[in-house]
């Protein structure tokens, strides 16, 4: 396998901690090819910087040149500056390599140390605005370097979301206004993207070695981006990284010690974040109880209630009305329809979900409700809220994406769907299919049962989906005209794929979700 590669123009720390060091160590554990372009040269320990030699333009551009014409960058990530003609010659160097191919930009704007010594004056700060962010990809700076950037260090006025709009005001796709040097129970982290925006949270790790975080996220998410992930999902793996190289810092000197990224962050789902829905911070706990895993078994979707005898007769224990709102069916009908599908189903003693009627779905006490994130994003919070924290209404999400499982999980499903598997022409969806290999990420690290859906039309799809570890497997179309005669064979092959124990596999790389 041929390694992706990124460029990382940064400066050396004598130490090992930050800088092109930290770099390197997330680059391996990431496994991308990582080039260096030094733009400075500074004597530090873990104390402090004693330090810093900006190098002349001339070096910085011949090291590019070199690196061009034999390993052009995927992605570029740049740290700490040593003027203005430096920030220059990257600015050209960045549009003469998209002339050629396409190349992400991660900025991460190193404009100070820890202990308060600023390494850029204001006329940097105005290149770094006017060259920089305008070509970012993203940018990954914490509170007091989103203020700086916009000239107002001194002022709290702008709330961290309104911080973030003003970034993107600037020409910037992308925004993580990080919250590593807070102080409060969650590291929350503002992400404003075109797919997602709010907070990625994580429980607080608190440890003196801390030395190279910010190096660590921005690299990482740089990494992400080499190997194909959409930028919101590039900044959960990002997150889980830095979280887990927070972990394993290590003591190096008198005073913080580096941090250590490791390549099996990918696996931990302790390392799952959350993602909020707005701005409110509103998350539901990290220290939940091992999750009790249900057997869902298959889980039957039809568009009316006189399917349900059949299904039920033929061994279904979950089932799903989906009448879509565009299929205009009068609201009597609708609501009838509800109330049948509700009777049946209860009398049978299975499990009951209505599809996005969440207004009269608590109006006939549904037990039940499915919705997309769509659905979810267009509630207030409040609406959100009363879901969460409803313990009579059992809630399932789907979820395509990293980022989408992350913003599910706040909510603490019943159950989340992970879909398509496989292609499916059942709705029009942006989505690539997910394969088995992200199913079995999936199973691991959703915090709740998962749902397999999407393009699963035979025994042997639904067989390999239970493999994976799912807990429950939808089928639609694959129900046929007459359930009685095609639901036997799925639970048939489902239940002989079952694990009897631990359904998810140890080993789990990156690869499993770049497949």
């Amino acid at each position: 396998m041929i390694k992706p590669v990124i460029w990382s123009i940064a400066g050396t720390d004598s130490g090992g901690g930050a800088g092109l060091a930290a770099d390197q160590r997330a680059a391996d554990s990431f496994g991308v090819h990582l080039c260096s372009v030094v733009t400075s040269v500074t004597a530090q320990n873990s104390q402090s910087v004693a330090r810093i030699h900006a190098l002349p333009v001339d070096v910085i551009d011949a090291q590019m040149e070199a690196l061009n014409g034999d390993m052009p960058p995927a992605v570029i990530k740049t740290g700490l500056f040593g003027g203005i003609e430096q920030i220059r010659t990257v600015a050209r160097w960045i549009d003469r390599l998209r002339a050629v191919r396409p190349l992400a930009l991660v900025v991460d704007p190193v404009l100070g140390s820890s202990s308060g010594a600023s390494f850029v004056d204001d006329e940097t700060i105005t290149a770094y605005r006017d060259l920089l962010l305008p070509r970012a990809t993203l940018i990954t700076p914490n509170r007091s370097e989103a203020r700086r950037l916009l000239g107002q260090a001194d002022n709290d006025e702008l709330d961290v979301p309104a911080l973030a709009a003003a970034l993107r005001a600037c020409g910037v796709q992308g925004i993580c206004i990080t919250g590593g040097d807070e102080n409060s129970e969650l590291a929350l982290d503002w992400i404003d993207t075109a797919d997602a925006v709010g907070w990625l949270a994580l429980p607080r790790i608190y440890t003196a070695n801390n030395h190279g975080t910010g190096c660590t996220f921005a690299t990482s998410a740089a990494a992400s981006l080499a190997h194909g992930f959409a930028l919101a999902d590039a900044l959960v793996l990002a997150k889980m990284a830095t979280a887990q190289a927070l972990r394993h810092g290590y003591r190096a000197g008198s005073g913080a010690g580096p941090v250590q990224a490791n390549t099996d962050f990918v696996s931990d789902p302790t390392l799952m974040p959350q993602l909020s829905w707005s701005a409110r911070q509103s998350f539901v706990s990290f220290h939940r109880p091992e999750i009790i895993r249900s057997a869902i078994g298959l889980y039957a979707i039809t568009d009316r209630a006189s399917r349900i005898p059949d299904l039920l007769s033929s061994g279904v224990r979950t089932l799903q009305l989906r009448i879509k709102r565009e299929e205009g069916l009068p609201d009597s009908l609708l609501r009838e329809e509800v109330r049948t599908a509700i009777r049946l189903c209860a009398s049978a003693g299975i499990a009951f979900f209505i599809n996005d009627h969440r207004k009269l779905a608590s109006e006939e006490n549904a037990p039940g409700l499915h919705l997309g994130q769509e659905d979810l994003l267009a509630m207030s919070d409040n609406e959100r809220d009363a879901l969460r924290e409803s313990g009579g209404l059992a809630l399932g999400i789907s979820s395509h994406s990293l980022w989408e499982l992350a913003r599910a999980r706040s909510l603490g499903p019943r159950y989340v769907a992970c879909g398509p598997i496989w292609p499916t022409t059942t709705k029009n969806m942006p989505w690539r299919p997910q394969g088995l290999d992200r199913l079995r990420w999936w199973c691991r690290m959703a915090g709740a049962p998962v749902v397999a859906i999407g393009g699963i039309l035979e025994p042997a799809q639904a067989a390999a989906a239970v493999n994976s570890g799912a807990d429950g497997v939808c089928v639609l179309r694959g129900l046929g005209a007459d359930p009685t005669k095609t639901v036997p064979a799925f639970l048939q092959a489902m239940e002989a794929a079952r694990r009897p124990d631990d359904h998810v596999d140890d080993q789990i790389s990156l690869l499993t979700l770049m497949s």
